[in-house]
């Protein structure tokens, strides 16, 4: 069981990793389009709806699919009055915990509650509100239910990291030492 834990945290890793890098990159481009609507904006005095959607887009796509990667790396906000003096033995507990009590029943819900939400997107083929908008809403709706399932995919590799340390007693280090790689 061991063994496919670790496979498993490798595996996760790997893909949260590719995701996160491609994260990275729509920062710039998120950068750009919005340097640009500025410039058309106050340098020529026109503007484009479909470039402030595209802003929109993509900050959404920044956000949504950064979140796990930002879990991944343990980067994500906590309330660290506490947790920062504790042992590795008790932060091994506490994200642990944290995952099954919190993380899981949220996910869960998001993507229970956003199932029929995006479903009828979809039906629609929803697009832009704005005649020169951008189409495709459906797909950017489509993000919520993606982010949940990210997001629930990196809660069980915290419970399984946090599990194997706990079962194997490594309390020198926050992360269990992974066989043949780094974790």
């Amino acid at each position: 069981m061991d063994n496919f834990l670790q496979t498993y945290l490798k595996f996760h890793q790997l893909i949260q990793d590719k995701i996160g890098r491609f994260v990275a990159w729509s920062v710039l481009s998120l950068v750009l389009i919005t340097a640009l609507v500025v410039v058309l904006r106050y340098g020529f005095d026109t503007g484009s709806i479909a470039l402030q959607q595209a802003i929109t887009y993509n900050h959404a796509i920044l956000f949504m699919l950064g979140i796990s990667y930002t879990y991944l790396h343990d980067e994500h906000v906590r309330v660290d009055v506490f947790y920062s003096r504790y042992s590795p033995a008790r932060k091994h507990w506490i994200n642990l915990l944290g995952s099954l009590l919190f993380t899981l029943p949220v996910t869960l819900f998001i993507l229970w509650s956003s199932a029929e939400y995006v479903s009828n997107s979809w039906a629609i083929q929803e697009s832009s509100s704005e005649s020169a908008g951008i189409g495709y809403v459906y797909l950017l709706k489509t993000l919520i239910p993606l982010m949940a399932s990210l997001l629930l995919l990196q809660a069980l590799a915290i419970i399984a990291k946090n599990s194997l340390a706990i079962r194997t007693h490594q309390n020198d280090d926050e992360t269990p030492k992974i066989q043949g790689g780094k974790l």
